[in-house]
């Protein structure tokens, strides 16, 4: 059995709407929508939004997303303003033992994990 993909189910929070505007201004498109769900996807990558708020259950949900360079994917982010506009948490790159990441808290505090590939 051969697998063709994975795309996680990810909690938008309470503002289902505000996150999936955060995950659009970060670079994700929107593909499908359907009540309480949206598909998004960036390259490769892919994910379903899913309108569920359970703070205890997003702050203990991470996600490793490879990019290509994490000194410019930080800086585009900064540069679009993103914790302002969306209250999220950014880290600056650094070096872990995977690879030099960028770690970001959303909107409805899952952790997300930007490595460089």
């Amino acid at each position: 059995m051969k697998f063709l993909a994975l795309q996680p189910f990810v909690p938008a929070g309470k503002e289902f709407e505000l996150s999936k505007q955060f995950f659009v201004e970060l670079g994700f498109k929107i593909r499908w929508e359907s009540e309480g769900y949206a598909g998004l996807e960036s390259g490769e990558c892919r994910f379903i939004l899913q309108h569920f708020d359970n703070r205890e259950f997003a702050e203990n949900f991470m996600l490793t997303v490879t990019i290509e360079n994490s000194d410019i994917f930080y800086k585009e982010v900064i540069e679009k303003h993103l914790p302002e506009k969306f209250g999220i948490r950014i880290n600056p790159p650094s070096i872990q033992s995977y690879g030099k990441e960028v770690n970001i808290i959303d909107i409805a505090g899952v952790c997300w994990h930007f490595v460089e590939g």
